[in-house]
């Protein structure tokens, strides 16, 4: 049995399941944080956890954490290729089929520490799938931390940064073919994504849960008016 404390940061409902369903039933006493609230230096020295884990963090972890705790998060590319914001988005936008989800030790310097492991990833499916998907790929290559503790090897290779996207860049541009956009649809949908949309006649349409087969795109859509006058 572990004597360690371990601690598991995640902001997504998935990030909790994960956290019930596998990883609280490893050794060692493990706890859970959701919000940037908790993520306090005291309450990470109250705990005293040998690593943290972040499955899927919206915020900057503080310095006083990432330079006194050993911290691990995962990356959703093949580092150093694909550091930076939106890594699925970007894969799928650029054509990938397949990625590596890597496991990091966290530094002062997004996605630039040392890897711990990679293993393969699906991006198949929708954002949410995907997510869903790497969080139990994640989960396994923690259950491997803590019971091997590698040492993190540094990163090599060209270094290639991907650029966050913005809520504005969800809005379905040109597109060449139906594949290219079933998989623009499919990437932006998850809790908490803004969802691929146009604008037409005063309403935006939001596309969600697309489906490509027989030559056309099957998708649920949600219709709001972007303007003060439209009808109701």
């Amino acid at each position: 049995m572990s004597n360690y404390s371990y601690i598991v940061a995640g902001c997504k409902f998935w990030s909790k399941q994960i956290y019930q369903d596998v990883l609280q039933r490893l050794p060692g006493d493990w706890h859970f944080i959701g919000t940037k609230e908790q993520l306090t230096i005291d309450n990470i020295r109250n705990i005293n956890p040998k690593y943290i884990f972040f499955l899927h963090w919206s915020w900057l972890v503080p310095e006083d954490i990432v330079n006194n705790v050993e911290c691990v998060c995962f990356h959703m590319t093949d580092v150093p290729y694909g550091r930076g914001g939106s890594p699925l988005q970007n894969l799928i936008i650029r054509g990938h089929r397949q990625t590596k989800l890597s496991a990091l030790q966290m530094t002062n310097e997004f996605d630039a520490g040392p890897v711990y492991l990679k293993e393969d990833l699906s991006l198949e499916g929708s954002a949410e799938e995907i997510y869903i998907r790497a969080s139990y790929t994640a989960a396994d290559m923690i259950r491997k931390i803590v019971e091997e503790q590698p040492t993190p090897i540094p990163q090599e290779g060209e270094v290639v940064v991907f650029k966050r996207r913005k809520p504005s860049e969800s809005e379905i541009p040109a597109l060449g073919s139906l594949n290219e956009l079933h998989d623009f649809v499919r990437m932006l949908d998850a809790d908490g994504y803004p969802k691929a949309f146009i604008t037409k006649n005063g309403f935006k349409f939001e596309f969600h849960r697309s489906t490509l087969r027989n030559g056309k795109i099957e998708a649920g859509v949600t219709i709001t008016p972007t303007a003060d006058d439209a009808i109701a």
